[in-house]
Parts: structure tokens; sequence; C-alpha cells
């Protein structure tokens, strides 16, 4: 129950029109909104597939409300940078985040301080995306199948090292997760980014890695990587072949990756509906799918609630995974 004040200059007779216009007032904002350009922080630097994601929202809102949805890269501290200023913003709906699962379920666990809290300074708009990592080796380590890994990686305890695109990214988390329900002893490499560690997996300098699935499918193919398994369930359309986890005889490594629009905390119900409806009429779209399959990623929505679910559902699940593996970032 919200009770209107009515000012002093309302009088019995004009009260209806003094609640009218108060009423009026209250949702002047969202109702105009947005009256201006929308800044859209994706805090990874651009080229990624994070940023083709965030570039394809922000083009389906700017065409179904009429104002540009700017695109902001702000990367920094895996995801952190970026998304504390949009934490720190005002809470009008005119600055937003399109950001990854990594970044609001894993940091959190990973890092010893951030300057925000995602649950208490985030509102949740809508999952946008989700995305499949896939267990990847070089043609030399002498594997076929997951079995065979664990097997090897158990046989030789800690000499198997496995790369990552840096501590804490979804990649390591799939590794470690992976890690910890095979009891396979194996040592982490991490690298800046996942085109340094792509690249040394190509060449043989690392052995392994759970890897991005757009990136790794064209190796596959081309046979200068061999996949072993994909994450997430069911098998992928652009890899029938390679098994999921779950059929490799791993039901526990299951692994989500997904992104979602977020906007600062206290912003206006009405205006969180507003757009949570445009994201869901912008993934229906065919330009979305094929942009968003660019990347390796297939649309994905959901309600607001739905989504702080899924945040707080996965922050406890990686919270275990960094206790037991011991991962601490500073």
């Amino acid at each position: 129950m919200f009770a209107i004040l009515l000012p002093r200059s309302c009088q019995a007779a004009a009260a209806l029109a003094c609640v009218a216009w108060s009423a009026t007032a209250g949702a002047q904002p969202a109702q105009n909104y947005p009256a201006r350009p929308v800044r859209v922080v994706v805090p990874y630097p651009a080229g990624g597939s994070l940023d083709l994601i965030g570039r394809v929202y922000a083009r389906g809102l700017s065409d179904g409300l009429g104002q540009p949805f700017v695109v902001d890269n702000r990367g920094g501290a895996n995801g952190n940078v970026g998304t504390e200023a949009v934490a720190n913003a005002a809470p009008d709906g005119y600055t937003l985040v399109v950001t990854s699962s990594s970044n609001l379920t894993i940091n959190p666990n990973v890092y010893r301080k951030m300057a925000y809290d995602v649950q208490r300074d985030l509102a949740p708009v809508s999952l946008v995306a989700v995305q499949r990592n896939i267990l990847v080796v070089n043609p030399s380590l002498p594997v076929k199948s997951v079995k065979e890994l664990v097997a090897l990686a158990q046989a030789r305890p800690g000499s198997i090292n496995y790369g990552s695109s840096g501590i804490g990214s979804s990649a390591h988390m799939s590794a470690e997760l992976f890690r910890l329900v095979t009891r396979a002893q194996m040592t982490h490499v991490p690298y800046k980014g996942v085109g340094p560690a792509t690249n040394d997996l190509l060449a043989g300098q690392i052995p392994l890695m759970f890897n991005n699935l757009a990136v790794s499918t064209p190796f596959v193919k081309n046979g200068r990587l061999r996949a072993l398994a994909v994450t997430g369930n069911g098998r992928h359309p652009t890899l029938p072949d390679v098994p999921s986890m779950n059929e490799a005889g791993f039901p526990g490594v299951d692994v989500s990756l997904w992104e979602a629009l977020l906007a600062p905390a206290a912003t206006p119900p009405d205006i969180i509906s507003k757009l949570n409806a445009e994201v869901i009429k912008a993934a229906q779209t065919p330009d979305a799918r094929q942009r968003l399959a660019g990347a390796g990623a297939d649309p994905a929505t959901g309600t607001p609630q739905q989504l702080a679910q899924m945040i707080r559902t996965e922050t406890a699940k990686w919270a275990k995974v960094v206790k037991d593996a011991k991962i601490v970032q500073e």
C-alpha cells in the first residue's frame, strides 16, 4: 500500500483532481522513458563475445524504444570495473550493464574485496543469452574421451597442465569443477584472455582447456583441436558428434554460461518492466538470433525474478567450488 500525501492547497472539493495529478506525475518518468540516450556498459573489451551480445541487445532496445542505447566498453578486473560503475550510477534507467554469469556469480566468491555487492546494488532486468564451454585437447595428448583424460590425469597427478582465460573465468571454474568432481590432479596455467590461451593450446604449449565453444569450433572442425565434451545440457547443434559431460559419464560437471542485463538497484520497477519487455522482443528477431549465433550464444530471456534467483543459486554453487579449490584473487 502506498499513501498519497496531498499538498495543503488541495481542498476537499479538489481532492480527486489532486490525486489524479499525483499519480500522473509519479508515472511520468516511466511513461516518457527513455527521453534521452541510454548507456549500456559492457565490462569487457570490445571484440569479444560479450561485447557482441551487448551490441545485439543495444540495437534491439534502440529500435524498440526510439532512443540510442550506446555500448560503453569498460574492461578490468574480470568485469568488476565496469559493473561497479553501473552499481554506483543513478537508478534512473539511463545506465545499464550487460555482463556475464562469471562476473555476477563467480567474482563475488573469488575476490577478497569488491566495491559493490551484486545482489544488493544491482537490479536484474533479464537473462539475454546462454553459451557453452567445450573441453578441448591438443591432438598430441593421447586421449580421445573424457574418461581417458581422467585416467591419464590420475595416473600422472599434477603433470598435466590446463589453460584458462584467467583466474576466476568461466573456463577456469569449469576446469576446477571438473577437477573436483573427477579428482584428477591437474595444474592451472592462467592467461590474460582467451586469445593467448587458445594460441598456446593450438601450439601445444598447454595440452587442454575448457574453451569458448564459438572460439574452438573452427579448430575442432579442421582437426587442430580434439573435442571431448561440451558443458551444459545435451549436445550442441554446431558439433553434434561431441557428447555432453553428462553423456561422457560426468553429470556433476554442469556448467551454464549466461549473460544478463541489469540496472542500478532502486531503478523504478516500471522502467525495469519496460526494459524486460523490449529485451524479450529483441531476442525473438531473426537478426538477433543470427548475430548471437556468431558469438556462439543462443538467445534466452526471463523475468527479473527468475534472473535474481539464478544469481542467488549459482553464487552459492560457485562458493563451494571456490572454497574447495582454494581459489583467491586479490
